[in-house]
């Protein structure tokens, strides 16, 4: 058997991955435009080298919809609506399609008045954040955005090892000149979906990513996951360890406020507690939008930025090879690449996709 770090990998062409995810959600019972924005996305994910948020997904959100914990055709409900704020409610729509209305309206209002505030609850999962913030940079806007996951605790706080927190994303978007920059990361270690990843024999995890319910720091998936088979999908109610929080107290710090602001601000909860028999999960999202221009200070905030910018990637790196690199510059390159040459699947996610694409009579090459 291969180790984990040389596991064997399905090297698919994006186009080819895209049009698979796509035609899985149009049969799962999703319209044609929805099913285009979902497996947009997720492969949007695994071009930028982010394969937790990417097609490992796929097999999952099926699941969900079929049960009904996510639901295909979904607006946005204006809850409150103050102008320079709004609360949006989800009611369980697709993350992607949920959380792109409430990105668009957020752009608008911040790109005519200068700035908005939009809170989100109750969306399904809604990916990868930084491509939001992706979103807004394209219309010449700064981003930040807090993220919880309503009804799915699966991280300890620090010097804990019970799990209380959802991996709780947080992202920021700057529109700097030629070099924009996308800070996005979970407040847990690892995302939970790098565990997936792991599980299915991609990159192996970090020695100590999880605990276990005896406090011993662990990098093996069944910790969070318990038994499986090899394209089962992974339940991450099912194992009795949790993953960590990275930086220790201060990872834990800024996963409880995102829990705090993005689930009990919008209303929409935060990962617990659960009781009974767990239904799903579902997103929440405060995001805040400036413009830079109305501000007055665009000149100013682009030159200062990108002397201070310049100045940091000068750095003297402790590898010659190793440039110090600015956020979102991993993943353009990663996009390149695979672009190129296609995008590396470990062959046990590829063979989940194809199971959840033959269930539903869907041929997948």
């Amino acid at each position: 058997m291969n180790p984990p770090d040389t596991a064997p990998t399905h090297l698919v062409p994006a186009a080819e991955l895209e049009e698979l995810v796509r035609a899985i959600f149009a049969k799962a019972g999703c319209s044609d435009e929805e099913s285009a924005l979902i497996a947009r996305e997720l492969v949007g994910a695994n071009l930028a080298g982010h394969d937790s948020h990417g097609v490992v997904r796929v097999p999952l959100y099926v699941d969900w919809m079929q049960a009904g914990w996510v639901r295909p055709g979904r607006t946005a409900e204006v809850v409150t609506d103050g102008g320079a704020f709004v609360l949006l409610d989800g009611h369980r729509g697709f993350g992607q399609t949920i959380a792109a209305q409430a990105v668009a309206l957020g752009v608008e209002r911040a790109a005519a008045n200068g700035s908005c505030i939009v809170a989100l609850r109750g969306a399904g999962h809604i990916g990868r954040v930084g491509a939001y913030a992706e979103t807004a940079l394209a219309a010449g806007l700064i981003s930040i955005h807090f993220v919880n996951v309503a009804g799915s605790p699966l991280v300890a706080p620090f010097g804990a090892t019970e799990r209380r927190f959802s991996t709780a994303p947080f992202a920021v978007g700057l529109p700097l000149p030629e070099r924009p920059l996308v800070l996005d990361f979970a407040t847990s270690l690892v995302a939970e979906g790098k565990v997936q990843v792991a599980s299915y024999g991609g990159k192996p995890l970090p020695p100590d990513a999880l605990i276990t319910p005896e406090g011993r720091k662990s990098d093996d998936p069944h910790v969070l996951y318990g038994d499986y088979g090899p394209t089962d999908i992974r339940r991450s109610g099912a194992g009795a360890g949790a993953i960590r929080a990275f930086g220790e107290h201060k990872g834990s710090g800024l996963a409880l406020m995102c829990e705090l602001l993005a689930g009990a601000f919008t209303g929409g909860g935060c990962a617990g507690p659960v009781e009974g028999e767990r239904r799903g999960i579902a997103n929440g999202m405060l995001s805040i939008y400036l413009s830079p221009a109305h501000f007055g200070t665009q000149a100013e905030f682009e030159r200062i930025a990108r002397e201070y910018l310049d100045w940091v990637l000068s750095a003297s790196p402790i590898d010659a090879a190793e440039p110090v690199l600015a956020p979102g510059e991993p993943e353009a390159r990663n996009r390149a690449a695979r672009l190129a040459s296609g995008v590396p699947l470990p062959v046990n996610t590829w063979g989940a996709l194809q199971r959840t694409a033959e269930g539903l009579g869907v041929h997948s090459g």
